[in-house]
C-alpha cells in the first residue's frame, strides 16, 4: 500500500535530518559548503528544466555551477581560514563581486550571443539563466555561508534558517487542516489558507525560541523576534514567489527526488528569501 504524503515526509525528514544535523555541526565549513553547492545545483537544474529548452540546460548549470561556486570561495570571509595559503592576487580579486558577475552575467551573454538558436527567444532565455542562477543558486549559497558568521556559533546559525522555514511548514499544514480554509492567494497557490498563514509565522517563531532554549542561549528575545517574525514571513513569500514560476509554466512540483516534498527547490523554497536576511541580521548582530 502506497505511502500518505504526510508519512512520506515523515519517513523523508527521519533520515535526512540527522545527516544535515552531522554536517552543519560538523566543526569544518566545507562540508556544509559540499552540502548547500550540491543543494544548489539540483534546485538551479530544477528551475532551469522549467524555463529553458533541453539545449540551453546544461551550459546554463555549468555556468550556474562556477558562479555560484565563486560568490562563495572568493568571498573573503571564506578565505580568511586559510590564510597565507591563498595566493595574494587570488585574495585580492575576492575583494569585490567581479569573478562572481563576469560569471553570472557576462558569460551567458556570450554564451547567447554565440549560441542564440531561435533569435526570438534569446532575450528571455538569457534572463532566465541569470535569474536562476541568482535565485536558485546564489540564494542557497546564503546558507553555506551563514556557517563563516561566527565559528562559536556555526550550526545555530544555519539550523535557525532551516527551522523558520520548515517549522512553519508543519505549522501551516496542521493550521490550514484544522483551523480555517479562507484561501490566501487563490491565484498563485490554491491550497494556501490564511490559517495556514498564521500557524506557520507561529512555527516560525515557537522553532527559534525552541532553538534558544535548547542550544543558543546567546540568542536575545529580541533576537528572536527578529528572526522569527520576518523569517516567517519572508519564508512564505519565497514559498509563494515559487508557487507563481511553477504556476505560470504549468508545473505542479519542481521535481521528484524528495517522496512527500517534491524536489529540492520545493523544499528550500522559502530558505531562499529566509537565509539572506538572516545573514545580513546576524553579520550586524556579532559586530556589534
Amino acid at each position: 500500500m502506497a505511502l500518505g504524503n504526510l508519512a512520506q515526509r515523515f519517513l523523508v525528514a527521519l533520515v535526512a535530518i540527522p545527516v544535515v544535523l552531522a554536517i552543519v555541526y560538523f566543526h569544518r565549513p566545507e562540508p556544509t559548503w559540499v552540502l548547500i553547492f550540491a543543494a544548489s545545483l539540483i534546485a538551479m537544474r530544477e528551475l532551469f528544466a522549467m524555463l529553458l529548452p533541453a539545449g540551453d540546460r546544461r551550459a546554463a548549470l555549468v555556468l550556474g555551477g562556477l558562479s555560484v561556486a565563486a560568490f562563495y570561495w572568493l568571498d573573503p570571509v571564506a578565505l580568511a581560514p586559510y590564510g597565507a595559503s591563498v595566493p595574494r592576487a587570488v585574495a585580492a580579486v575576492a575583494l569585490g563581486p567581479t569573478v562572481p558577475l563576469l560569471l553570472t552575467v557576462v558569460a551567458p551573454g556570450l554564451y547567447f550571443l554565440f549560441r542564440f538558436g531561435d533569435l526570438a527567444s534569446a532575450a528571455g532565455r538569457y534572463a532566465a539563466t541569470v535569474t536562476g542562477t541568482l535565485y536558485a543558486g546564489y540564494l542557497t549559497t546564503y546558507l553555506a555561508k551563514l556557517k563563516l558568521i561566527d565559528p562559536g556559533h556555526a550550526g545555530d546559525t544555519v539550523l535557525v534558517v532551516l527551522i523558520v522555514a520548515w517549522v512553519a511548514d508543519t505549522g501551516a499544514y496542521f493550521a490550514g487542516r484544522y483551523l480555517g480554509n479562507a484561501k490566501l492567494y487563490p491565484a498563485v497557490s490554491p491550497n494556501k489558507t490564511w490559517a495556514g498563514a498564521w500557524g506557520g509565522l507561529a512555527g516560525s517563531v515557537i522553532g527559534v525560541i525552541a532553538l534558544k532554549l535548547i542550544s543558543a542561549p546567546y540568542l536575545t528575545w529580541f533576537d528572536v523576534a527578529m528572526i522569527g517574525i520576518p523569517g516567517g514571513i519572508l519564508g512564505q513569500l519565497g514559498d509563494l514567489t515559487e508557487s507563481l514560476i511553477k504556476r505560470s509554466v504549468g508545473v505542479k512540483d519542481s521535481g521528484a527526488l524528495l517522496p512527500g516534498h517534491g524536489g529540492i527547490l520545493d523544499r528550500i523554497d522559502a530558505v531562499l528569501f529566509i537565509a539572506p536576511y538572516v545573514y545580513g541580521y546576524l553579520v550586524i548582530r556579532f559586530a556589534s
